[in-house]
């Protein structure tokens, strides 16, 4: 069809106003699993420190009638630690660009504040679930705390090895040495929830990457899923496994490592905070308003052998 001759049209035009929508789009996920499911401590100190301790073995215990007692040795508990870890987002904003109208936000400065907050949020929970020493740190390198992956060292299936600490053997939390990665099976699952129930533990979680939430989900546990014709849906997901030695719900975790599938018991793990989450004002040198926000915390595991864990595990 054609146009009529000297027809305006907004090619040519000057003076239409912008068409830009008030909303900001964001699909980044800030769901934190680990750390939202685990309990909250003080920390007093860089280092922090707590203990374990084990009972006695079962015995078979029978006494002689009117026998003189013998004295069984004491064995001491066992002194744990970790180092904590500052973790900082920060942020300058001009006072022009925090006094001019904006679209999807009233203020600059709240806006980064905001994402920001979540931003450190993530990044805490990938240093709490991740593969990681202790570090003491210097004057010139930070402290580092050791992260569940490497917390995690009696009821494991693994091809690679634990992480060692030369100077003390009741230490764990030493980063691990990766190995050849495999197929995720149900076998290797049963066969860390045995382990961990024989060692004490009561997990009541599964967290584990994508790929491996999906192989999990393939498994048959010993049923057959179902459709329902009647309302056409097919369901094909695991979000709770009853295993035989009780239920556990099944969680992805975006942010730890996806060859790792932990099995938790969360009332073993806490996080230690030296310093909540704060704000800073920092000093202001110009026409512009600067901001910082950090934690210091640090992964307590009170207990690693009340969880378990299979690791080098395929991730495509």
């Amino acid at each position: 069809m054609a146009i009529v001759t000297n027809t305006f049209q907004t090619y040519t035009a000057i003076g239409n106003r912008e068409d830009l929508s008030d909303i900001i789009y964001n699909i980044s996920p800030t769901d934190t699993p680990f750390m939202s499911s685990i309990g909250k401590e003080k920390a007093e100190g860089t280092f922090h420190e707590w203990q374990t301790d084990v009972l006695a073995a079962a015995a078979t215990n029978a006494q002689v009638e009117g026998d003189e007692i013998a004295f069984t040795a004491v064995t001491p508990t066992s002194r744990i630690n970790n180092r904590t870890q500052i973790s900082r987002k920060s942020v300058i904003v001009s006072g022009t660009q925090d006094t001019v109208n904006t679209a999807g936000r009233n203020q600059e400065l709240a806006y980064q504040i905001s994402k920001n907050a979540k931003e450190l949020k993530r990044d805490m929970e990938l240093v709490l679930c991740n593969n990681q020493s202790a570090a003491v740190g210097s004057a010139s390198a930070a402290r580092t705390s050791s992260g569940l992956a490497s917390w995690i060292q009696t009821n494991i299936n693994a091809i690679g090895a634990n992480g060692q600490n030369a100077s003390n053997a009741d230490q764990p939390g030493f980063a691990r040495t990766n190995g050849t990665q495999r197929a995720f099976t149900e076998a290797q699952l049963k066969g860390v929830c045995a382990s961990t129930w024989d060692s004490g533990g009561d997990p009541s979680m599964i967290m584990l990457g994508s790929f491996n939430k999906q192989k999990l989900s393939g498994f048959t546990g010993g049923s057959t899923k179902m459709t329902q014709a009647d309302d056409k849906k097919l369901v094909a997901a695991i979000d709770i496994y009853e295993s035989d030695f009780g239920s556990m719900t099944v969680v992805p975790n975006r942010f730890s490592r996806s060859r790792d599938v932990f099995v938790l018991q969360p009332d073993m793990w806490a996080v230690a905070y030296l310093r909540d989450f704060q704000m800073i004002d920092l000093a202001k040198t110009g026409d512009a308003e600067k901001k910082a926000m950090l934690a210091e915390y640090t992964l307590v595991a009170k207990n690693e052998a009340a969880n378990g864990a299979i690791f080098d595990l395929t991730t495509a």
